[in-house]
């Protein structure tokens, strides 16, 4: 079976840092560009950063800049977000996708920034 797996969200408190790991299963990432979507609480989806297929180029929401960095593992088949200074704003279910629209998606991680 085809499908991305994310893991590593949590509840932290406001400042604190997570790192969210993507890993495909069933296929290779090599070769695709990565994507990472959140979706808060009554809000739609929202791309939040991506990773070029040789992991040279990654670019980010102006929500995350300065506050995440992005790699990938195409041996380990997986993609690495790590987030600072994590801020209540940041509180969603985030998916990891080979697409930007989110349509491969997989079934998420749920981050929760909360004092």
């Amino acid at each position: 079976e085809v499908q991305l797996v994310e893991s590593g969200g949590a509840l932290v408190q406001p400042g604190g840092s997570l790192r969210l790991v993507c890993v495909g299963s069933g296929f290779s990432i090599g070769g695709y560009w990565m994507y990472w979507l959140r979706q808060a609480p009554g809000k739609g989806l929202e791309w939040v950063a991506e990773i070029s297929d040789n992991g040279r180029y990654t670019d980010f929401a102006a929500s995350l800049k300065g506050r995440a960095t992005l790699s990938r593992d195409d041996i380990k088949n997986a993609m690495y977000l790590q987030l600072h200074s994590l801020q209540i704003d940041d509180t969603a279910m985030y998916y990891c996708s080979t697409d930007r629209a989110g349509s491969q998606k997989g079934q998420g991680t749920q981050v929760t920034v909360s004092s």
